[in-house]
């Protein structure tokens, strides 16, 4: 019963990613575009993830990095984050990610960060 939570979540993110892996974001029709980048031409810090994703899951990760260099640092941080939680789990000892409100304002900086650089000229090379 312990496994069931870090498990779940795994096959979900696993079956996710399948998905993706499976339906190429690349061709036109497949996915919904960007509510921001449609209405006002910006990039938001999720534009490029799915073709991000679907980069990744086939190896390639230049092309990965350059879809959105963000989400394939949230790739990485999701693989510890879910490994500690499968061997705490396996050990019986709860997880808890328990973040002051400064890490959350950090967070939100580089969200922020990342979307304003990306937009202005001299950042074209995080555009996807």
């Amino acid at each position: 019963m312990r496994l069931l939570a870090p498990a779940g979540t795994l096959a979900g993110v696993a079956a996710a990613f399948a998905y993706v892996g499976a339906v190429d974001p690349n061709e036109p029709g497949h996915y919904p575009v960007c509510p921001l980048l449609r209405f006002t031409g910006l990039y938001c810090p999720g534009c490029g993830g799915l073709r991000s994703a679907h980069a990744f899951v086939h190896g390639d990760l230049p092309t990965a990095l350059g879809a959105n260099a963000l989400a394939v640092a949230g790739y990485g941080l999701f693989a510890v984050l879910i490994a500690v939680w499968l061997v705490r789990a396996v050990r019986g000892t709860p997880m808890r990610v328990d973040l002051s409100p400064a890490w959350w304002w950090g967070i939100g900086a580089v969200l922020a960060l990342f979307t304003l650089v990306r937009n202005l000229p001299f950042g074209s090379a995080l555009v996807p």
